[in-house]
């Protein structure tokens, strides 16, 4: 595997949730040159931008979900994993909570987020082997 975040185990992606996409994108991309496009995999209403530096993806952004209405903006990290349906059931075991159940992401992969028994909040996700291309 030529990428190392896509191995098992490793973080591979980080996401901005904020209140204010628009000013969060005119912050991020002065402070580190990035560029901003839309997500081409967003799900219908979900306004999700891609940040790239020098053409490659580095992060996501997009406004915090209605249903988690109060939550502070924050970075979110997702770490890679074989099977996210394995690992939650493992988590859950665990004694890890499910925060979002497992889900496609459109030509991506699955994802799904977990709160640790200590309270700290993370996803884990596993890219379709296009993606890894």
């Amino acid at each position: 595997m030529s990428n190392p975040t896509l191995r098992h185990g490793t973080f591979s992606w980080c996401e901005l949730l904020t209140t204010d996409p628009q000013a969060a994108k005119d912050f991020y991309a002065n402070l580190f040159d990035w560029t901003l496009e839309p997500a081409p995999n967003a799900p219908p209403g979900v306004d999700y931008s891609v940040a790239k530096l020098d053409g490659e993806p580095v992060a996501g952004m997009m406004a915090i979900p209605p249903g988690a209405a109060g939550m502070p903006p924050h970075w979110g990290s997702y770490i890679t994993v074989n099977d996210v349906d394995a690992t939650v059931a493992r988590a859950t075991a665990l004694g890890a909570s499910v925060c979002v159940p497992p889900q496609d992401i459109p030509k991506l992969g699955r994802f799904s987020m977990l709160q640790d028994p200590q309270g700290a909040v993370f996803g884990i996700i596993s890219y379709l082997p296009t993606h890894c291309g």
